[in-house]
């Protein structure tokens, strides 16, 4: 059966709270969740939790008559670019039932996700993936890193005197979200969180994990930790600072519990060099690709894009995206200081050629327009890649969610 022939077969649609067994069932065989699994974490939790996904997202299956074959959904987030507020769309639970694969079922969810998105105004979507050259060749690029570090307890940072002092917190307490969004606010390519990502974040954790406050000598919140001690090691699931004092404040709390533990394991989100923190710097180290993204709408992202102050000029770029039509195309980009960019698409030669994927991680930050074209990622003159490094602030992306 040929894949235009399958469809014809099939119906695409949202899938509807009744349908969440169906929905649920998909996830689980997607993502291997196994009778043991179910068993531990328990069958009306994981429903419990998994519920929200249906109410709060656009979740899109094909249905084969009434059974759900193929699904994904996209979370209503807001995201920091560069110091501007983005709607972004969030992909997740994107499977299909084997029995249906080779049908084009998911290509046609994602454009279809693409479609709605830019309807919604999210220009920009984010999502984790599960395999980096599948979606790839839908347009998403990698964004952020993450770095998993191991350190020994006699590797800990030496205790710094600070004027504040850490406290131990319940979850959700105002402090930690009020820390939390001014550190978003400054952040390039975080998370905004509102409930939803809030939930998101620690929904399969927060039960086990502890949490802690670090406050001035005024009692104004400026870092806060995320936790758990097990088997002897010091689990940080996440730590955000607003400056050095927070930084040393929290480190010190850590070293705290040095009589409890053997070692200390985390993850970073971005290049934070906390290596170089250490005294005895010779820590373990693991770097891999974390989150992907994807401009949605080339025209509106690029509108609202805050180019770095006092940026003058034009550049012309050819933009290759074979998923969404609309945004293959040239497109101008012209820059006066003091004013808005100006962004018209024009036939005429380009400046750069680039595929979507490689401009949405140069916009993030997280290669810059030199490196990309050196590995031939794009192609451009010398004087055009000047003015991309002038324009495109240069803060890579920190991303530390997962949905």
């Amino acid at each position: 059966m040929k894949k235009s022939d399958a469809q014809q077969h099939f119906v695409m649609r949202n899938v509807t709270v009744s349908e969440m067994e169906q929905f649920y069932d998909l996830l689980n065989y997607v993502f291997q969740v196994t009778n043991t699994d179910i068993k531990e974490i328990g069958d009306d939790f994981l429903k419990n939790q998994k519920r929200p996904l249906l109410t709060n997202c656009d979740v899109i299956g094909w249905f084969d008559k009434n059974k759900l074959a193929s699904q994904l959904m996209i979370y209503p987030f807001e995201v920091n670019i560069h110091g501007t507020s983005y709607a972004m769309g969030g992909i997740t639970g994107v499977g299909t039932y084997p029995e249906y694969a080779g049908h084009g079922l998911i290509q046609a969810l994602m454009q279809e996700a693409l479609q709605r998105m830019r309807a919604q105004g999210q220009s920009v979507s984010y999502l984790y993936p599960y395999s980096i050259p599948f979606y790839r060749k839908k347009g998403w690029e990698i964004i952020s890193d993450k770095i998993h570090y191991k350190i020994r307890d006699t590797q800990l940072p030496k205790v710094y005197p600070v004027p504040g002092r850490s406290i131990r917190v319940e979850w959700g307490h105002s402090d930690m979200q009020d820390v939390y969004d001014r550190f978003a606010k400054k952040t390039n390519g975080a998370m905004i969180r509102g409930t939803l990502a809030w939930d998101e974040r620690f929904r399969w954790e927060r039960h086990e994990l502890s949490f802690a406050v670090y406050y001035r000598s005024d009692m104004e919140p400026s870092g806060y930790l995320c936790y758990k001690v097990e088997d002897e090691t010091y689990y940080v699931m996440e730590m955000v600072y607003l400056d050095n004092e927070a930084r040393q404040g929290l480190w010190n709390f850590i070293h705290a519990h040095f009589s409890m533990v053997y070692h200390v394991e985390g993850q970073i989100f971005t290049n934070e060099p906390i290596a170089f923190l250490l005294e005895d710097g010779e820590i373990e180290q693991h770097i891999a690709p974390y989150y992907m993204a994807r401009i949605v709408d080339v025209e509106q992202f690029l509108m609202k894009f805050p180019f770095a102050a006092g940026s003058t000029g034009e550049v012309v770029l050819g933009i290759q995206d074979p998923m969404a039509s609309w945004n293959h195309d040239t497109f101008v980009i012209r820059l006066q200081a003091g004013q808005s960019a100006v962004i018209t698409r024009e036939k005429r030669e380009y400046d750069v050629l680039l595929d979507i994927q490689t401009l949405t991680t140069m916009m993030l930050s997280y290669k810059r327009p030199r490196y990309l074209n050196q590995v031939g990622r794009l192609h451009a003159s010398k004087e055009v890649l000047e003015c991309l490094e002038k324009w495109i602030p240069a803060d890579q992306p920190w991303f530390a969610d997962y949905f």
